[in-house]
Formats: C-alpha cells, sequence, structure tokens
C-alpha cells in the first residue's frame, strides 16, 4: 500500500476535516451515514475512497449499520467505476489498525479499478494448516459469536 500517513495533530482526523468540508475534496457521493471521495494518491483513475460520516477508527469502531452503509455505498461506487472508466478488474481494500496497513485511523474502504500491470501487488505468504486446526480455528470463532 501506498505510504501515506494522516499528520493532522492529536484529535483532528483528516478524514473527519474533509467530511466537514473544512478542507478541499472530490466528492463522489454523500448519504448520512457514508461520504466517498477521491483518493489524493490515485493508484490508478477513479480510486474512490468510501469512509463513515461519523468518527470510527476501525471496523470494529463502527455500528452494524454504518459497516453495511459503507459496502453499499462502495457497491453503488464501484458500479459507477465500472461504468467510467471500464477497468478489468476491481480491487476493494480495508485494512485495520497500522500493522494491518491502516494509514488513516478514520474507516474507510479503497474501490481500485484494476488494469494489467498497474503495480498493485496483494500477496501473501500462503499457509496451508491440517484440517483438524482449521476445525479448532472455526470452533474458536463460532463461539466468539
Amino acid at each position: 500500500m501506498p505510504m501515506f500517513v494522516d499528520t493532522s495533530p492529536p484529535g483532528q482526523c483528516i478524514f473527519c476535516r474533509l467530511v466537514a468540508n473544512e478542507i478541499p475534496s472530490a466528492k463522489v457521493f454523500e448519504d448520512e451515514l457514508t461520504v466517498a471521495f477521491m483518493d489524493i494518491g490515485q493508484v490508478t483513475p477513479g480510486h474512490v475512497l468510501v469512509a463513515t460520516q461519523r468518527h470510527a477508527a476501525t471496523l470494529l469502531d463502527t455500528t452494524p449499520e454504518e459497516a453495511a452503509a459503507v459496502m453499499r455505498t462502495a457497491h453503488r461506487v464501484a458500479r459507477a467505476v465500472q461504468a467510467a472508466f471500464q477497468p478489468p478488474g476491481l480491487t476493494l481494500l480495508q485494512a485495520n489498525g497500522a500493522l494491518g496497513g491502516q494509514t488513516v485511523a478514520h474507516f474507510h474502504l479503497h474501490v481500485v479499478p484494476r488494469h494489467e500491470g498497474d503495480g498493485i501487488a496483494l500477496t501473501w505468504p500462503r499457509q496451508e494448516p491440517p484440517s483438524a486446526v482449521l476445525a479448532s480455528h472455526a470452533e474458536r470463532l463460532r463461539a466468539a459469536l
């Protein structure tokens, strides 16, 4: 991921300032719960961020309604990106916490049009644990749900 880090003073989130129209942005869509705007670090033409209107640092800080609204807006924006830019692929990316790759501590999702040779690499070391380990992980998650 590109390394942009929000350098706003403590207590001043750059996306909150954008939502409040305190700083300029190229907004694409806005409703009661979400805002979609062009990423200033365009990876490819049409790269849009979809964020919550209310400040929530990560997915875990959103309400179920806000999380669902972000996905609804991302779906709507993805259809617009497809119509306007006709990319052969599309990536949705959402990161939580610094270790997860999040660089702005305000919940947001990237809608990134993809093209051959666009320089984006989404790779990780694949592991294939035994089925007993997967079953154990699934049980832990079922218990937490």
